[in-house]
């Protein structure tokens, strides 16, 4: 497998503090990588950082095989990533779904009649075709992150990063949304607190840690009703997974 992505020792600092402290990442083509940690611990400004939204201060970005450094170079790489917000309200801005799904195309070169026609598809794949005519910010808080993936999704994005993906979803949303994103054949950085989710999805797994990416693994605990779960190798969970070992 080849690096999709890739930071190399990147250092970033916010208000004095170091959020990334020498951190470094592969995200493998064709994997489904989760990234855990604590809140603040600076997840969301590696994903960010990815896309060029944030510059680090050391270190360097590598996308698909190119170092990144400025401005040019990452609005090629915004072209075949897609970034889904944790917050779906930063990521519509236009007054009706279509049109929302509709612009990512129009700015990708598609003349408008093929970009409505790539949108009400896009749409229709999903489910969301009765959406279409709807206004943005009338929509539930579960179908504005639904949309905001579909606006994604119409540009056919190589990659998707996805920061908190079934944050704040209903059941009956997560559920699809889940269902949309174990569907999709494509590379995807998944941040989230939703264990289960990552259990569903991933197929490996690290933990942002004191600036610094460690590795994370995705295992079975031994139980009557086996459950996958997903730690970071510290001390105590080397014991755990000996003492699991053993038991087995």
């Amino acid at each position: 497998m080849s690096a999709v992505l890739a930071l190399d020792g990147v250092v970033l600092a916010r208000g004095g503090s170091r959020v990334l402290d020498g951190a470094d990442l592969r995200l493998e083509r064709g994997e489904r990588l989760a990234l855990v940690g604590a809140n603040g611990a600076g997840k969301t400004t590696l994903l960010r950082a990815l896309v060029g939204l944030e510059k680090p201060t050391a270190g360097r970005v590598v996308a698909f095989g190119r170092p990144c450094a400025d401005e040019p170079d990452f609005r090629t790489v915004r072209r075949r990533v897609g970034l889904l917000f944790q917050d779906p309200d930063d990521q519509l801005f236009c007054p009706t779904v279509q049109e929302d799904v509709a612009f990512g195309p129009l700015n990708l070169g598609e003349t408008p009649k093929a970009a409505f026609a790539t949108a009400r598809a896009t749409l229709d794949r999903l489910g969301l075709d009765h959406l279409a005519e709807r206004i943005t910010h009338r929509l539930s808080g579960g179908e504005k992150r639904l949309v905001a993936l579909a606006g994604l999704l119409a540009m056919a994005p190589e990659v998707l990063l996805l920061d908190e993906p079934t944050n704040a979803l209903d059941d009956a949303n997560r559920a699809r949304m889940l269902d949309l994103l174990a569907g999709l054949d494509a590379t995807m950085l998944i941040v989230s607190h939703d264990r289960p989710a990552l259990e569903r999805l991933a197929t490996r797994a690290v933990v942002l840690q004191g600036g610094r990416l460690e590795p994370a693994i995705i295992h079975r605990h031994p139980c009557p009703t086996p459950a996958l779960h997903i730690h970071g190798l510290d001390d105590d969970h080397r014991h755990e997974l000996e003492t699991a070992a053993r038991r087995a």
